[in-house]
C-alpha cells in the first residue's frame, strides 16, 4: 500500500516518503501509519504529513506545532 504512480511499481521521481529537516514525515499514498497507542490510521491522501516532534494535538498527524519550539542544540 505505497504510493505506485500507478503502475504497481515505486515511482522513482516521487518516494513515498520524505524526511523534511526539523519537521513531518510526509507519506505520499495509500499508508497505514501506527500511532503510540497502538492504534492503526489509514490514509490515502496525495501527501499526509506525520508529526516526529511529539507535540502535535492531531497525533499521529502533524499540525505545526514543530515551527513554535524552541530548536534543540547539539
Amino acid at each position: 500500500m505505497s504510493g505506485t504512480g500507478g503502475t504497481g511499481e515505486p515511482s522513482a521521481d516521487h518516494p513515498d516518503v520524505i524526511l523534511c529537516p526539523g519537521g513531518p514525515m510526509l507519506l505520499r499514498g495509500d499508508h497505514v501509519v501506527q500511532d503510540e497507542d497502538g492504534n492503526e490510521h489509514r490514509t490515502w491522501r496525495p501527501v499526509s504529513a506525520v508529526c516526529r516532534c511529539g507535540a502535535s494535538a492531531v497525533k499521529p498527524w502533524c499540525d505545526g506545532t514543530h515551527k513554535v519550539l524552541r530548536k534543540r542544540t547539539t
